[in-house]
Formats: structure tokens, sequence, C-alpha cells
């Protein structure tokens, strides 16, 4: 196998990987000096704690539930 085809082959599986990718959850983040709250996908820093979550969506929104009514 060519050096070409091979550097192909791994882009190829490189981005293959990429869209099974999932975006990274969201959670709610609590102040240990004011108790203020932060909705974020990674820590704001050491002076956070995790508060809640994960959520799905920017605005620490629970997931909404989808009621289903049979027809007749």
């Amino acid at each position: 196998m060519s050096r070409s085809a091979f550097l192909a082959a791994c882009c190829a599986l490189l981005l293959a990987q990429l869209a099974w990718a999932a975006p990274a959850p969201w959670y709610w983040w609590r102040s240990k000096v004011d108790g203020a709250r932060l909705c974020a996908q990674i820590s704001p820093g050491t002076g956070w704690e995790r508060d809640g979550g994960p959520y799905q969506g920017p605005g620490c929104a629970p997931k909404p539930r989808v009621f289903v009514i049979p027809m007749r």
C-alpha cells in the first residue's frame, strides 16, 4: 500500500469517527464563593462544583416530554 493511500485511509477513518461524535452535555455549576449558578459544558474553574444535569442543550432546560395519543 502506498503512503498516499494509507494517509487517505487514515483520514477517512478519522472523518468517520467525527461523524458519530455527539455534542457534550450541559451542566449547572454552582459557585463555592457566592452560590451563583451557571449553565456550561465544562467547569468554569476550581471555585465551581457541578449542581445538576446533564442536559442536552444550552440553557440547561430539561428534555421536553413528548406525549403520544393513540389514534382510533
